[in-house]
Parts: structure tokens; C-alpha cells; sequence
């Protein structure tokens, strides 16, 4: 990779590490369902000027009926479970939970007829990630560190990201990343604004959580897909992809070093199995 790639990469993966950490602060003072409404507000708020300035915006909008599944499964879902599973469970966890999102890819490529899915490192990869998630689950669980149902949550989001890739980019090849993100966001947003006034916070909320959910926004809501799509478009998305392991670094660290997070024994077991299982379950043997 070039110079520029390799910073690029790192910035995404710093920005998309982050987001586990300023939503842990958020939710102390801000409903999950006004987090969601408000990141996605200032997301798109960003995204779809330039999408249009590219005049890429209307393409998005002709495949608005694959556009929608892609924002409940992508950001309606996962946003809301993983936010409010942090009321429950460290930061960190949440960012090594959500690193298995390329083995629940790689299952369902299988699924839709991708036969390199069953290269003996994949299998490898998928059998050590998967014996990663059930010893993370169950220790953390065991052992009382975590709540099993938010963990749960966290878990059902990874399945619906890796879903949401697969699908969009099958149905709309070529339609402009930031267009179609800038839309889904914008749904998102319209979905979750009448809840977050239903739940509105009447307690004072901090400025420090006020400034997690405009960075949550700015920083990883929009700039962090803006700069992804480079990326895949400098490296290529296999590579890209491996955003993922810089973004569960930067959210443990993060979660130990600011937020004083234990390390816990179901961390220390699962990371390197989870980690590993990832790589190997999303590396295709070259041909």
C-alpha cells in the first residue's frame, strides 16, 4: 500500500474504534433511541449535500427499495442494540463482539453460492472464531463480568452488519457508498426522531455527553464512511476489510485507558481467538 493508503487505513480504523467509547459516554446521560436519531441527523446532514454536489444522489435514490433493508439492517438494528447493550457491558467488549463480523460474512457468502467460502484456512478461520465466541460468551457470562443479553444484542448486530454488506453491494453495484449511506442515514434518522421525542431526557445531560454524540456523529458517523469508501477504492475491500481488527485494538485500549475498563478473563481468552477466526474466515487463497 502507499503512503496515503496506509494513513487512511489508520484513520478509519482509529475513527471506527471510537464509536464504542463516546456511545459508553452518551447513554450515561442520553436515551439510546435520541443517540441513534442524532448521529444519523448530523451524518446525513454531511453525507447527502456531497453525495448530490457528486450528483450521485439520485442513483441512491432509485434503489431506495434495497436502500431501506439496507438501513434497518445496518444501522436501524445494530445502532440501537449496541448502544443500548453498553448500558450493560464495557466498551471494549462491544468493539471485540462486533469483530466477528467477517466470520458471519463469510457464512453467509457460503450461503449465497461463494464455494471459496470452504478453503481449508476459512474453515479454520470460522471453527477457532466461533470456539473464540463461545468462550467469550460463556466466561464472561460464568463469571457474572457481563450481561448475557446484552452480549446477546451486541452479537445480533455483528449478524445483521455483515448482511447489510453483502446485500447492498449484490443490488446496487457502483452506486456511490457516501449516496447511498447519506440515505440510509437520513431513514434512520426520520425512524428513530418520533421515539427519541418520546423519550426525551428531562434529567440535565452533560456537555460531555453532548460532545460523545456530535463526535459519534461527525467523526464516526460521517467522516469515518466517507473516508472507508476511499479506502476500498486505494486498497481494495479485502484489505479494507481489515479495518475491523484496528477498530477492536482502539476500542479495548480506549475502554482500559479512559474509561479505567477491567480486562477481563473472557477478553483475554476471546480476543486472540476471535481475532485470528476473523482474519482467517475473510482471507479468499489467490488463484
Amino acid at each position: 500500500m502507499t503512503r496515503k493508503s496506509w494513513i487512511l487505513f489508520g484513520i478509519v480504523g482509529f475513527l471506527w474504534g471510537i464509536p464504542y467509547l463516546l456511545m459508553k459516554v452518551a447513554v450515561a446521560d442520553i436515551p439510546p433511541a435520541l443517540i441513534v436519531a442524532g448521529r444519523t441527523l448530523i451524518g446525513a446532514a454531511i453525507l447527502i449535500p456531497i453525495a448530490m454536489k457528486k450528483n450521485t444522489f439520485k442513483d441512491a435514490i432509485n434503489g431506495i427499495r434495497y436502500v431501506i433493508p439496507y438501513a434497518v439492517l445496518e444501522m436501524v438494528g445494530p445502532w440501537i442494540l449496541i448502544t443500548s447493550a453498553e448500558k450493560e457491558i464495557s466498551s471494549g467488549l462491544a468493539g471485540l463482539l462486533i469483530a466477528t463480523v467477517p466470520i458471519f460474512s463469510t457464512i453467509f457468502s457460503s450461503l449465497r453460492g461463494d464455494h471459496s467460502v470452504w478453503q481449508p484456512k476459512r474453515i479454520f478461520g470460522l471453527v477457532v472464531g466461533f470456539i473464540g465466541i463461545v468462550a467469550l460468551v460463556g466466561i464472561e457470562s460464568i463469571t457474572g463480568s457481563s450481561n448475557p443479553k446484552a452480549i446477546a444484542m451486541v452479537i445480533l448486530a455483528a449478524i445483521m452488519y455483515a448482511y447489510a454488506i453483502l446485500m447492498i453491494t449484490a443490488n446496487l453495484p457502483g452506486v456511490d457508498g457516501i449516496a447511498i449511506n447519506g440515505l440510509a442515514m437520513g431513514i434512520t434518522c426520520l425512524f428513530y426522531t418520533p421515539i427519541a421525542i418520546a423519550v426525551w431526557p428531562s434529567n440535565p445531560v452533560s456537555a460531555q455527553a453532548i460532545t460523545a454524540l456530535v463526535a459519534l456523529g461527525v467523526l464516526s458517523t460521517a467522516i469515518a464512511f466517507m473516508l472507508f469508501f476511499i479506502v476500498i477504492v486505494e486498497i481494495g475491500p479485502a484489505r479494507g476489510s481489515l479495518t475491523t481488527y484496528v477498530n477492536t485494538a482502539v476500542a479495548i485500549v480506549l475502554g482500559i485507558v479512559i474509561l479505567n475498563e477491567p480486562i477481563t478473563l473472557g477478553i483475554i481468552v476471546g480476543l486472540p481467538m476471535v481475532i485470528l477466526g476473523s482474519y482467517l474466515a475473510s482471507r479468499k487463497e489467490r488463484v
